[in-house]
């Protein structure tokens, strides 16, 4: 792999994400050489939105030798690239409203990785990445992909099963969004923390943090603090009610089961119940961001297409950029960092089926992840509700490769957040209804 002059791909490039990842780019230029950057969406708009903006950063920070382009070809964008991050989201911002909004006429949780809205949202991002993956395969084979499409361990699932062999990295960010938030709350500096954390991606555990500047597991300290009192949101998702109310959950979490640090999103399977009947039924998530970041990156470029060059750029650049760009660095300088990926089970959590996808802790370097074994069982509460999820999971990656209706309504009768398979039966029919065109024709 050669080491300057980078090319970078970003599927998604339109992504309200994609300005925190340049700027992450920028702030790590060092580390990460790179001579081009490719915006590559289906979505033109989106992704000439996109181009104005990030080439007015690149012209702020005087970066005019890197090369910029934006396209809806995927040869162009992807020949010859070092790295490609994906971020794409099959169906836009509208068919994620009906993820949520869907479930949610039954009762059920309405969220886009999480519970029924996932699971739809998943059938569509499978045959969204498995196209990415393929052009990748044809136009640069030994690029690395260091992916972020969501839901993270159903998409993993069916790309093992079509390219075993990929260079792919499956990440998320919310554990670094989790351990910020505390950090922020209780006075610590995460970036001295070890964490020990096991899970499916959006549900999972921590069971240690080591901090190094304290010398000690700091985890039973925290849970202390949890237990007594709710977190404020940290500043990337200041003024964000949605996840000051997921933060407050948190606390409910830990109260109730106080062995462990959970993952926020556990909520949505462990109270189900409560987070429905404090959801807007008419006013979701998607919502919020289609009038929050969806309509400021469109505000942005505007102001750009007018010539303006003050008070421009307006948004918080978060953890998100940051995480897959230290990725792609400890990659091409095998540097041994260590993350939260998800990852084949192959024995890193011992009592959980073998085929599992898992979230653990893996170091990366040059020949990609190398996951870390957790050396002893997990409790039978965590199994039992891990083993439940993987088994839908796979159900719901069967039902995509069979085009099986059977299978499907498996997946969405096993999903722990629904209570009866009457409902998952109604809620799959109208769902496969909204994704026409998007999901394979189950039969």
């Amino acid at each position: 792999m050669k080491k300057d002059n980078l090319k970078i791909t970003i599927a998604g490039g339109g992504s309200t994400y994609t300005p925190g990842i340049i700027q992450a780019i920028l702030n790590n230029i060092d580390k990460l050489p790179i001579g081009e950057i490719h915006l590559y969406d289906i979505d033109e708009k989106r992704n000439n939105d996109m181009f104005l903006i990030i080439d007015y950063m690149l012209k702020r920070e005087n970066l005019t030798d890197i090369t910029l382009k934006a396209t809806l070809d995927p040869e162009e964008a992807f020949t010859e690239s070092d790295f490609v991050f994906s971020q794409i989201r099959v169906g836009g911002m509208k068919m994620r409203e009906k993820d949520e909004k869907i479930p949610l006429k039954y009762g059920l949780v309405g969220q886009e990785t999480c519970g029924l809205g996932g699971f739809a949202y998943g059938l569509r991002s499978i045959s969204g990445l498995l196209e990415v993956v393929g052009h990748v395969q044809t136009f640069a084979p030994h690029a690395w992909i260091l992916n972020y499409t969501n839901p993270e361990t159903i998409i993993s699932e069916a790309i093992r099963r079509v390219y075993p062999k990929v260079r792919m990295l499956n990440a998320c960010d919310m554990t670094i969004s989790i351990e910020e938030t505390i950090a922020f709350n209780y006075g610590y500096n995460r970036k001295n923390w070890i964490s020990e954390y096991y899970g499916l991606n959006h549900f999972g555990w921590y069971t240690k943090i080591y901090d190094k500047s304290l010398e000690r597991d700091v985890m039973p300290e925290i849970i202390e603090k949890l237990t007594t009192e709710n977190m404020k949101v940290a500043d990337f998702n200041a003024g964000d009610k949605s996840w000051q109310a997921a933060f407050n959950m948190m606390s409910v979490i830990t109260k109730n089961f106080p062995t462990n640090i959970p993952n926020n999103y556990l909520e949505y399977y462990l109270y189900p119940d409560m987070v429905v009947e404090e959801t807007d039924k008419e006013y979701t998530r998607a919502n919020m961001v289609m009038e929050g970041r969806e309509k400021n990156t469109r505000e942005m470029a505007e102001k750009i297409r007018q010539g303006k060059t003050e008070d421009v750029l307006n948004f918080n650049f978060g953890e998100h950029g940051q995480y897959i760009v230290d990725m792609a660095s400890s990659i091409l300088n095998d540097e041994h960092q260590r993350f939260m990926l998800i990852v084949p089970n192959n024995g890193a959590i011992p009592n959980l089926r073998s085929d599992a996808v898992v979230e653990v802790p893996a170091y990366v370097g040059a020949t990609g992840a190398e996951p870390i074994s957790l050396r002893e069982n997990i409790c039978d509460f965590h199994k039992g509700l891990m083993e439940a999820q993987v088994a839908a999971e796979k159900l719901l990656v069967d039902a995509y490769f069979e085009n099986s209706y059977q299978k499907a309504l498996q997946a969405f009768t096993l999903n722990q957040t629904v209570p009866s398979a009457r409902f998952a039966k109604l809620v799959l029919d109208e769902m496969i209804e909204a994704n026409k065109g998007y999901w394979p024709e189950l039969k």
